[in-house]
């Protein structure tokens, strides 16, 4: 029941290249840095990933789409990260653009068994119908397009088939987790994490603080074990960033502002 690994190193080890894999965070919040640097310095190439947005130019994930090692993104927010939109644009990334909350449900399901669901969002729109762009040529056409989704209609009302997801691995961040690999989530930092670490068939979490079995109050635990595979003890001084800093004067004034 161990499943303490002694570093970050370890743990993404075995991650090679074409793996699939669903990585916590919102942003730049909750992000597993040290899991994301530890499998850019293992070399692998070629991932398929799931993850809310790709970080920034020199941050998050894209750390490692700066060094070509993603080939496909399934994502719902990419504006932060100019590198995203030109590999995307200059047809070397392929892109599966996803509601938010449809891919916050579709992790989930994918969690729990559920292999495929009917959600309203996106009926009437490529969404559904199909021909958003995946990849572009060099050209600029697009080489693929996503493909058209089953419909059905509910009383009155239309909706889309979405299938769920499931990856080769999961990679998360927790404030607190125990040898056992439940976890604790601190405020925000929450957001996607739980919901990767269950679509992950090997999912491997960096905490903060390791604590032992039964520290924990069950009460409290925000994901239960059953879905972690892995746990890395990565201390509290992680390096932790936010994309943009906006900062108050002590008189209330906003100090970015032209007559403050």
């Amino acid at each position: 029941m161990d499943k303490v690994v002694g570093s970050a190193a370890r743990a993404v080890a075995d991650i090679g290249d074409g793996a699939s894999l669903a990585v916590g965070g919102f942003g730049l919040c909750g992000n597993p840095m040290e899991l994301i640097t530890a499998l850019h310095e293992r070399g692998s190439s070629g991932l398929r990933v799931v993850s809310n947005n790709c970080g920034v130019d020199d941050w998050g994930l894209g750390i490692l789409l700066a060094d070509r090692r993603i080939s496909r993104m399934t994502s719902s927010y990419v504006g932060e990260n100019k590198e995203f939109a030109r590999q995307f644009l200059s047809g070397e990334l392929e892109v599966e653009l996803t509601p938010q909350g449809t891919l916050a449900e579709r992790l989930r399901a994918g969690g729990v068994g559920i292999p495929a669901f009917y959600t309203a969002t996106g009926v009437g729109t490529q969404v559904a119908d199909g021909g958003l762009p995946w990849r572009y040529a060099a050209d600029g056409s697009v080489a693929l397009a996503s493909p058209a989704k089953p419909t059905a209609a509910f009383d009155g009302r239309t909706y889309v088939l979405e299938t769920a997801i499931t990856t080769d691995f999961a990679l998360v961040h927790a404030a607190r987790g125990d040898r056992h690999g439940n976890l604790v989530f601190h405020s925000s930092a929450r957001n996607f994490n739980p919901l990767c670490a269950m679509a992950g068939r090997v999912t491997i979490a960096e905490v903060e603080q390791l604590v032992e079995p039964g520290e924990l109050d069950p009460d409290e635990i925000h994901l239960p074990g059953i879905f972690v595979q892995r746990v890395v003890h990565v201390g509290p001084h992680v390096e932790k960033r936010i994309e943009k800093l906006t900062v108050r004067r002590p008189d209330g004034a906003d100090a970015g502002h032209p007559e403050a």
